[in-house]
């Protein structure tokens, strides 16, 4: 019987996990996150509460989905696992304000795979301590989104795809040996899909450990009015390009209702997997609606961004596992510029 979790809604994304009509425990991750520049106040003069985070404008967008793979619940831990590396690294290490006309792109690319692959060694580590997970993995793919620019970040097979003009890329490559076999000719791509080894991958995080990760990249220019979807593979074998296309375009901005759409069109064709779907229309960022206005004993009214405790924004509940407070994870990336 599917069980479909709570979705969660951004400004301008949706993601939606569902267990399908197999499986007995969803072990599927998704997120949606914007990127920001924070400040935590202790103390001033101004009319504004103590100890409260401030953020500034929004300076990008992330979106992740995650397929975790293992028996006894070890799927869901892998999938869990990576994505609590890729959070907490991305706040408190890497340089996550990419200044487009300034940074070197090689650079910041190359600590996006990175990313990857100490998330790839951490979940060895931990498989290595218990026996009960040994062998566990998972798919990841992540769009870093800097308007007009996204990179996505892969390894697996769940997808990306970018819709534009009514029309749906696919931007991933599936590291499945039925994939290998089509790209070396020896299997025909009409055959791929029902080949026996469409479901077989070569390349994850975590895993067998035989091999050394290898996180694939791709950039792309967007402009105004793309779509871009990501998925778990739940999803993906049963839906068409064609398909998804119609769908997204028919729902417009609709994300929550794009979302519920495909999910429902998936179990409806089997699932027979965990669904999991992350839809989004990037665009150049603006400045929140919801700003914090507070004036000084004489100066002009100051406008800053206010974290609120529902937020959709905040990670920082993601993170109390390990202990992390806000104060825990601010630096010199996270000081206004």
């Amino acid at each position: 019987m599917s069980s479909t979790s709570p979705e969660s809604c951004a400004k301008n994304a949706c993601g939606l996990t569902d267990i399908g009509r197999r499986r007995a425990e969803n072990q599927d991750q998704f997120l949606i996150a914007e990127l920001r520049k924070s400040m935590l106040v202790h103390s001033t003069s101004l009319l504004v509460d103590k100890e409260v985070p401030l953020f500034g404008s929004a300076r990008g967008q992330l979106l992740i989905v995650a397929d975790g793979m293992g028996g006894h619940a070890a799927g869901r831990r892998a999938s869990s696992v990576a994505m609590d590396h890729l959070i907490t690294e991305l706040l408190n290490r890497m340089h996550w304000f990419l200044h487009l006309e300034h940074d070197h792109e090689d650079e910041f690319i190359d600590s996006l795979k990175d990313l990857l692959r100490q998330a790839h060694a951490r979940i060895l580590s931990e498989a290595a301590d218990d026996d009960s997970q040994r062998g566990m993995g998972t798919t990841l793919t992540m769009a870093y989104i800097v308007w007009p620019r996204m990179y996505v970040v892969h390894a697996g097979d769940s997808r990306c795809y970018l819709i534009r003009d009514g029309q749906c890329e696919q931007l991933t490559t599936d590291h499945t040996l039925a994939r290998q076999l089509v790209e070396s000719g020896g299997l025909k791509p009409e055959e791929e899909e029902q080949s026996r080894w469409s479901n077989v991958l070569w390349n994850v995080l975590g895993g067998s450990g035989d091999q050394e990760l290898i996180a694939e990249v791709r950039r792309t220019d967007l402009v105004e009015g793309d779509m871009v979807l990501l998925c778990s593979d739940g999803l993906s074998r049963y839906l068409s390009t064609e398909t998804l296309a119609g769908v997204v375009s028919e729902g417009c901005s609709d994300h929550r209702g794009i979302c519920h759409r495909l999910v429902g069109l998936a179990n409806a064709a089997g699932g027979e997997d965990n669904i999991t779907v992350v839809v989004c229309s990037p665009g150049p960022q603006k400045i929140s609606d919801h700003a914090l206005s507070f004036r000084g004993q004489n100066g002009p009214e100051l406008q800053v961004q206010r974290f609120d405790d529902d937020d959709e924004t905040d990670l920082s509940h993601l993170l109390t596992e390990d202990g992390l407070m806000p104060e825990d994870f601010a630096d010199e990336d996270t000081l206004p510029g």
